[in-house]
Parts: structure tokens; C-alpha cells; sequence
């Protein structure tokens, strides 16, 4: 790769980054208008790497386009949120699944570690820490699957969640309790070497329990 086209990469992934970080963040809130020129001078770039970045972003759903208006972080759709919710549901169960030859002792007790923390969280609660510590939780467990495609969509399912939902917890609080207590069941399932398909559509409905939460508050 020439040198130039190797500075533009470089650049156009530490844009990449730096956007994003603010959009998952909601430091830029859905909506917020993403103005080239403005964060080409903020990163010392040209327009050109701000643009291919902004591809990437719309790719993952958390960027969309406006005629007339132009390139915005993307607003909150609650019908998107339930299909993200389903769709990570299927995805992580496989992912599970598959993961489950490769899964060690190490991995589970980090797992339990994970899921101590958010139990510790219960009284004192912070949705936003403990929705962060779920989406450990589940990649701890999920994280050996050996199907990179499978991997790669966990992974952007989770950022388009990020987008969609800062906290999926703080719209369901009550959710919280249960959640723990059906990731130690997840980890039971795991650890007694459960039938992979139990493991999975318990994994599977896990998510889909908390779709069924937000949409009995949403009414």
C-alpha cells in the first residue's frame, strides 16, 4: 500500500473512532448533524477521511442521511430497538453455542465475576454500568465462536444497541433482578455441559425476555 493511501486509512480510522466513541457516548445525540468541514478542522484532516468514516457509521446503523440536511447520528426507533433486541438474541445464542468447545474454566469464572458485579449493583443501581456489564457478560461467553461471521454481527449488533439505547436498563429497571439471575442459569447450563441447543435458545430468550419488558412499558 503506497504511503499516502496508508496516512488516509490511519486517518480515516481515528476518525472512525472518535466518532463513534461520541455517538455511543451521546456526546452527539440522535440527530446531532455530522458537518464534514467541522470535524475535518477539529481532526486536523481533510473531508476526505471524515466521509469514508461516516460510510462506516451509516454501514453500522448509527449514522443516516438526511436530504437536504445531510449526515446526522441516527434518531432513536423504537420498532428498530425490539428488531435489534431479536435479531442479538438469535446471534448471541449461536454464538454461544458454537463458542461452547472453546469455552474455559477461566472464561467462566470471569463470566461469574461479571455477573456478581451486577448482582452487587441491585441495591444501589446505575443502569448505565450495569448495561455496560451485560454486554461484558455475554461476550465473555460468546467470545471463542469460531464462525468470524457470526462474531462480527454479535459485535455490530451490540454497537447498533449502543446507538439506539445508551442504557436498555433504564427503561426496564425491574428487568434488572431477573437478568442476573438468568445469566447464572446460562453459566449453570454451561458448566453441567447442557444440550448446545437448550444453551442457545435459553441465551436466545434471555434478550427476547427483555424485548418483552420494554414493549409491555412502551404500550
Amino acid at each position: 500500500m503506497p504511503a499516502q493511501a496508508a496516512q488516509t486509512t490511519s486517518k480515516s480510522q481515528q476518525t472512525y473512532d472518535w466518532l463513534r466513541e461520541r455517538i455511543l457516548t451521546r456526546e452527539f445525540n440522535p440527530g446531532y448533524r455530522l458537518v464534514l468541514s467541522t470535524i475535518a478542522a477539529e481532526m486536523g484532516v481533510s473531508t476526505v477521511p471524515v466521509r469514508e468514516a461516516i460510510r462506516r457509521l451509516e454501514a453500522e446503523g448509527l449514522v443516516e442521511f438526511e436530504r437536504n440536511v445531510g449526515a446526522r447520528v441516527a434518531m432513536v426507533d423504537e420498532g428498530e430497538y425490539v428488531d435489534t433486541m431479536q435479531t442479538l438474541g438469535v446471534l448471541e445464542g449461536a454464538a454461544t453455542a458454537l463458542a461452547l468447545p472453546a469455552i474455559t474454566e477461566a472464561d467462566l469464572t470471569r463470566a461469574q465475576a461479571i455477573n456478581d458485579q451486577m448482582r452487587a449493583m441491585l441495591t444501589d443501581f446505575d443502569p448505565a454500568v450495569f448495561t455496560a456489564l451485560n454486554e461484558k457478560f455475554h461476550k465473555a461467553i460468546c467470545q471463542a465462536c469460531p464462525n468470524s461471521h457470526i462474531a462480527m454481527l454479535v459485535d455490530r449488533g451490540w454497537s447498533r444497541m449502543a446507538g439506539l439505547r445508551s442504557s436498555t436498563f433504564s427503561f426496564v429497571p425491574d428487568r434488572a433482578p431477573r437478568s442476573v439471575e438468568e445469566h447464572d442459569e446460562i453459566l449453570r447450563l454451561i458448566r453441567e455441559n447442557a444440550d448446545p441447543t437448550q444453551i442457545e435458545m435459553t441465551v436466545r430468550h434471555h434478550k427476547w425476555r427483555t424485548v418483552d419488558a420494554f414493549k409491555e412499558i412502551s404500550r
